[in-house]
């Protein structure tokens, strides 16, 4: 009987902890040569949520990740909250006072501008319609990364990381670095 409460009274923190985590969304990372070597470069896949890491062996690391709309179609215009598809780059790296750490992006782009313009010439989008900008990667609220579990899309179209993974990204992708967002 001794054993028996011994035994039972040892399941039940790991049993906590097993439904504490059931949505919990990892990072995975290179297992051969844990550090990035040469140029780094992120890709960032919507409809799969995540932010991935490339370097010159190929993919480093996947980290979970949440945009502004629950819609993921391309960004059409300011105020719709999407995330723009596309190719950018870092232009600078910062601590931020609510998001942990921030990357902002070239967004937008000559490339972007010109995409905004046709939607405006075709009618898709409305003649006083403005561009935005402001668009960053970043990580979440302090102790707020369920929102990155719970598939929460809070930005303004920026892309959130949880704070841990917000650091190494921080850490390994350079100002200058390229980021190509997709759907």
């Amino acid at each position: 009987m001794r054993f028996r409460n011994l035994l039972l009274g040892s399941l039940l923190p790991v049993a906590l902890f097993s439904f504490r985590d059931a949505n919990h969304r990892t990072s995975s990372r290179r297992f051969f040569h844990p550090v990035p070597e040469g140029d780094v470069y992120i890709v960032v896949i919507k409809s799969n949520y995540e932010l991935q890491v490339y370097d010159k062996d190929g993919w480093y690391a996947t980290y979970p990740a949440v945009f502004g709309s629950k819609s993921l179609d391309d960004k059409m215009v300011q105020g719709d909250r999407k995330t723009p598809e596309g190719t950018f780059h870092i232009v600078s790296k910062r601590p931020h006072e609510k998001w942990d750490k921030i990357m902002d992006l070239d967004f937008p782009t000559p490339s972007d501008i010109a995409k905004f313009n046709d939607r405006k010439a075709k009618g898709l989008i409305p003649k006083t319609a403005k561009i935005g900008d402001g668009i960053a990667i970043h990580g979440t609220w302090a102790h707020d990364d369920r929102a990155v579990d719970d598939y929460q899309m809070w930005t303004n179209g920026c892309i959130s990381l949880k704070n841990e993974d917000m650091e190494e990204v921080y850490r390994i992708a350079p100002v200058g670095a390229k980021v190509v967002i997709q759907h």
